[in-house]
Parts: C-alpha cells; sequence; structure tokens
C-alpha cells in the first residue's frame, strides 16, 4: 500500500493587493508541519506542490534533506477565488439583490477581526455555490467542471505509482476538498463544505493501492500549537 499526504499551504494574505504569498504566520506554519512530518518519519517518494507562491513557498520551508526536490504540477492549483471576486461576483450583484446585499456587508467590514472574515465567507460560499452550479461563467475564469477535471487527473496518476510511495503534495483547500469528496464518492456539494473547513497547514491523509484510495484523516491540526492555527 502507498500513502498520500495533502498539505494545504501555511496562511496567506488573501485581503491584501497581493494575496498570493505566504504571511508570517504562514511561513510557521509551514515550518511546523514539516517539523512533524520529519518527526513521524515521513520521508516521501514523490514531493509536489501547485504552481501558486504560496503552495511552492510551503513545500520549500516544510522539506526536509532527505526529501527528493519537488515537483511542481499545475493540477493542484486552487480554484481561480480572485477570478470568482474579480469578475463572477459583479455578474451576480448585478442580478441577485441578496447576494449584492452581502458584498455590501462585507465592504462595510474594516480590518482583519473575525466580523470581517464571517461577512467574508458568507458572501464567498454564496458566490462559490453559484460557481460551482455553472449558473454564473466566464471565459477568463476556470469553470467547476474544468477544476474538477483537472483535480481528478492529477489523483489518477498518484493512484498509478508504485507500491510502497509516499507522496507529499502541498496545494490548497479546494483541492483538498474536491480529494476528499471524490474519495469518498461524495456529491459536488460535499467538495465545497469540507472546502470551507481546511485549516492552513494541516494534513489530510489517504492510503491508496490497486486503483483505490482510502481516506485515513482529515484536516490534521494537533502539529500547530494554538498560536499557529488560521482558517486564513
Amino acid at each position: 500500500m502507498s500513502e498520500l499526504i495533502l498539505v494545504r499551504h501555511g496562511q496567506a494574505t488573501p485581503f491584501e493587493a497581493d494575496t498570493d504569498r505566504l504571511s508570517p504566520l504562514g511561513e510557521a506554519q509551514a515550518r511546523a508541519v514539516g517539523a512533524a512530518l520529519s518527526a513521524e518519519g515521513v520521508t516521501p517518494t514523490h514531493a509536489l506542490h501547485g504552481p501558486l507562491v504560496r503552495q511552492r513557498r510551503t513545500a520549500e520551508l516544510a522539506g526536509a534533506a532527505d526529501w527528493p526536490a519537488p515537483r511542481e504540477d499545475a493540477r493542484l492549483a486552487e480554484y481561480d477565488g480572485d477570478g470568482l471576486i474579480r469578475t463572477l461576483a459583479p455578474v451576480l450583484a448585478a442580478r441577485d439583490p441578496e447576494f449584492a446585499a452581502l458584498g455590501e456587508t462585507f465592504a462595510a467590514q474594516q480590518g482583519g477581526g473575525p466580523e470581517r472574515n464571517r461577512a467574508f465567507q458568507k458572501y464567498l460560499e454564496a458566490l462559490a455555490a453559484e460557481w460551482q452550479a455553472g449558473t454564473i461563467t466566464h471565459p477568463e475564469v476556470e469553470g467547476w467542471d474544468a477544476f474538477r477535471a483537472r483535480v481528478r487527473a492529477a489523483m489518477s496518476d498518484v493512484l498509478k505509482l508504485p507500491p510502497g510511495s509516499t507522496v507529499v503534495a502541498f496545494t490548497s483547500g479546494g483541492v483538498i476538498g474536491l480529494s476528499v469528496a471524490l474519495a469518498l464518492g461524495a456529491p459536488d456539494s460535499a467538495a465545497l463544505a469540507l472546502n470551507w473547513r481546511v485549516r492552513n497547514g494541516s494534513v489530510t491523509r489517504f492510503t491508496f493501492g490497486g486503483g483505490r484510495i482510502s481516506l485515513d484523516s482529515f484536516n490534521e491540526i494537533h502539529h500547530l500549537e494554538v498560536a499557529l492555527r488560521s482558517w486564513r
């Protein structure tokens, strides 16, 4: 049997101009997850990361000297959250007053406290549900079906690796939520519900072999002290 370990990247900077980089907290989370995996004796045969800066940097900080050089796999990129917010959200707001009100509530929040996070979460969940359903689309924003297809293809390639493989892949919450849903045979709606629960620097584990994959754990954060825990 083989093992697949999916690691969500450390905290990024979602409310800043450059959203694709690790915050100081995110860098600490990346080091902590790497130290925990090394302490367990995890030595991957394959180390992967998505193309985003936050994914690649987490892999760099977490990797140990005895790990193979991490390889980029573009299919591990997160869905286009910036595209959803900047391109699809105005389209939905123009035709849906309730969604427009959610956007106004979020915009009225100042600072980065819990109230702003809660307002943003409600806004994002409503937007992502419409995106997943295909009721809002744009040529410049990857659709749900395309996102699902590439993540599924990446998982299929992992399943083809030889017995005894240990794969550590650094990716994002949407990819992890969808991977868990695919492994469980759950509906697409479950993928987004799982996505919202994935913590920064968390670990999700699978066992695979013979073309089959089983979920062993989801969203482990015991390796992160309380001060290092975050949602986004």
